[in-house]
């Protein structure tokens, strides 16, 4: 019986916020400053996120999947800030990051994101290589898949896409690990199914048939900033999708306060069993007592 442990958090939303130049603030990122002045600024606070990435190294997780959002407004200076803040959190042999939609908040930075590209590296990619996805990481018994579902969009949008580059690639991938024993991991920040137009992955239907054909074992990812248990048909049955709040956030409306998910992934015999198990932050209140708490324990194979 072999077992290993994945942590998975989501959508840090770093801050402080470094100070914009005047130029910077243009189109987008001015209202997005905005927003952040009058009030992201008091729901993401780094020490919640460092009370959550503490507790995640005190349970000793085999790896850790972040699902995008390290930042906020794409500025150059937050690329910087995030990749500090990456080290912190661990190697990149031990840390897994796909990109988010604030990650490529505005067109012009998109490419920093390669800043950070030995956290999303494939195992058989060259150093130097430039950034490309998905790429495939093998860590022991888990097969980790990475995606990016991130792209600049417009003002009030926040939706995101693979295109059909990236999702045949996928179907290729996919298709050559069907006889792989490994528990089959695919990470993408956006969630496969919304109700908001304006926050949705827009082919969403061609991957959901691609997993149909292909299937993964789970999908982890974040955007949403909420406790989220999906199930979409795959080859061989139903394929879990866990959606997680944001890793830095006080509780607000109707979003939960930070947490993180912790999956027991077990092989027993020829078959595979995922325990998730959440902690966090149960209201405001533990917050401000640093009180991380588990939360709740599903089985989810």
């Amino acid at each position: 019986m072999t077992t290993i442990t994945l942590a998975h958090l989501s959508d840090p939303h770093l801050g402080p916020l470094p100070p914009p130049r005047l130029h910077q603030l243009i189109g987008k990122r001015a209202i997005g400053y905005l927003n952040w002045r009058r009030g992201r600024h008091a729901i993401h606070r780094r020490d919640v996120l460092d009370a959550v990435v503490a507790d995640i190294k005190a349970q000793s997780p085999d790896h850790i999947a972040v699902t995008g959002d390290l930042i906020n407004l794409a500025l150059p200076d937050e690329f910087t800030q995030a990749r500090a803040w990456l080290g912190d959190v661990g190697t990149p042999h031990d840390v897994t990051l796909v990109p988010g939609n604030h990650d490529a908040y505005v067109r012009p930075t998109k490419k920093q994101i390669s800043e950070w590209k030995e956290y999303m590296r494939g195992d058989s990619v060259r150093e130097g290589t430039p950034l490309s996805f998905p790429f495939l990481r093998r860590r022991g018994p888990l097969t980790l898949i990475g995606v990016s579902s991130s792209v600049p969009t417009g003002p009030f949008m926040a939706t995101g896409r693979l295109g059909s580059d990236q999702l045949d690639a996928l179907d290729r991938g996919l298709s050559q690990l069907e006889s792989d024993p490994n528990f089959r991991v695919l990470l993408i920040h956006h969630p496969l199914s919304s109700k908001d137009s304006y926050k949705r992955l827009t082919d969403a239907d061609a991957l959901l048939a691609l997993l149909k054909r292909r299937g993964v074992d789970l999908i982890l990812h974040g955007h949403d900033h909420i406790h989220s248990t999906m199930w979409f048909e795959g080859p061989h049955g139903r394929i879990p999708a866990i959606g997680v709040p944001s890793a830095s956030a006080m509780p607000h409306r109707h979003y939960p306060p930070a947490a993180y998910n912790l999956f027991s992934i077990t092989r027993d015999g020829n078959a595979w069993r995922c325990e998730q198990r959440v902690r966090g932050f149960a209201d405001q209140a533990a917050i401000e007592r640093q009180e991380i708490n588990e939360l709740q324990r599903t089985e989810l194979i």
